[in-house]
């Protein structure tokens, strides 16, 4: 089943409502004029439960099938939230807000998913029911634990969840996805040398911070050259090195270092953890300083499950008449806590030659919305079709 000509009637709608979430962007849980909208929306269409305040501002709805003899309950989601960017397209619609943006396309995901779910109201050509999942605080707020936290899964009863996102460089409508780890863990480091500041004259009075720190910035990187498995993935990236004097004649008392952690598995996440702080304690005793580290973790490893990407892929070859074998990313994606709690997929789906998500340049392709929507659609008509 190619693209829904359904889809190619709204396009020119779906892109109206696109257009309007690009130009008011909100920002991690600050969603409230979005999730107002997608509710407003819902409830047009006719959706049969519409609730608010999932996830603090997450929006859910659910669409009974013409019949329910199959028990199954499907969810599609989309998240919601811009990030905290100076747009610089230059378009008419672009973002009213000064340093905010949806230059991750989070704007276009937000509408496909309600052109998505005014079709299914519309025919409801499936036996069970779907629930349509709108997502704040996906850039770093971990807005989807919040929606699994409030009891999402049991309170609606979800036995599959489903997720896509845009991908620049991706034929437009074009289809990628893989099996297994796909996203990567995203964690974080704070880390605080002290040794004794003094005189820069005068250095062998001084346990100089700026010597220590330099040298566990790249004894770090032996985490992933002689720690790791050659063919895990895992990435140490230090990208702040702030030290307590801004003068050219001082050596610091401390140095404050801060990084991230990417990871493919549970086992390298916890061997990067642990080597970080082993490292940071050896350079600091070496030196006769002192250290602190503190290791926040971020998103988990967002993992597709096996059959359901099958599954996903096949739709997507309907829809697009191929799908690519995506790339492992080393971006985060907290759709991995949903798929945590229950099996499903995720799929890219190309925006074109367009400019990197997370660019001032970005923007979503609306001539993609077709084919999202087709593609959550035949989600729901193929896993659950009609009695």
């Amino acid at each position: 089943m190619p693209v829904k000509n359904r889809f190619a009637e709204l396009q020119d709608e779906i892109t109206a409502w696109r257009r309007d979430i690009h130009e008011n962007p909100e920002l991690l849980f600050e969603t409230h004029r979005t999730s107002t909208l997608v509710a407003d929306k819902l409830r047009e269409f006719g959706c049969d439960e519409i609730t608010e305040g999932i996830g603090r501002t997450g929006v859910v709805g659910v669409i009974r099938g013409r019949s329910d003899t199959s028990g199954k309950v499907i969810g599609l989601r989309a998240d919601m939230d811009a990030l905290p960017i100076l747009e610089a397209t230059g378009l008419d619609y672009a973002s009213k807000t000064p340093g905010a943006m949806h230059a991750c396309g989070h704007d276009g995901h937000t509408a496909m998913l309600l052109g998505a779910a005014r079709y299914l109201a519309e025919t409801r050509n499936f036996d069970g029911t779907v629930v349509v999942i709108f997502q704040p605080a996906e850039e770093g707020g971990g807005g989807g634990k919040e929606m699994c936290d409030d009891g999402m899964m049991d309170r609606w009863g979800i036995q599959e969840v489903y997720g896509m996102h845009n991908w620049p460089g991706l034929p437009a409508g074009q289809f990628a996805i893989r099996p297994g780890p796909f996203f990567a863990a995203t964690d974080q480091f704070d880390i605080h040398f002290e040794g004794r500041g003094g005189h820069a004259a005068k250095p062998h009075d001084t346990v100089d911070t700026t010597v220590m720190a330099s040298q566990a910035v790249l004894a770090l990187q032996t985490i992933s050259s002689r720690n790791a498995d050659p063919v895990d993935q895992v990435v140490v990236s230090v990208t702040s090195f702030e030290t307590s004097s801004k003068a050219f004649n001082v050596i610091p008392q401390k140095v404050h270092l801060k990084g991230t952690v990417r990871t493919m598995s549970k086992e390298m996440r916890a061997l990067a953890e642990r080597r970080i702080k082993d490292i940071c304690a050896g350079v600091a005793a070496t030196f006769g300083g002192s250290v602190e580290v503190a290791y926040h973790k971020g998103y988990p490893v967002m993992a597709n499950h096996p059959e359901q990407t099958s599954f996903a892929a096949e739709v997507a070859q309907s829809v697009a008449g191929n799908c690519d074998e995506a790339p492992l990313v080393m971006g985060g994606e907290d759709f991995a806590f949903m798929l945590e709690e229950r099996p499903g997929a995720y799929v890219l789906v190309g925006n074109g030659d367009t400019a990197m998500v997370h660019h001032p340049e970005y923007n979503f392709n609306d001539d993609v919305i077709p084919a999202g929507c087709s593609w959550w659609a035949e989600i729901v008509e193929r896993r659950m079709p009609a009695a």
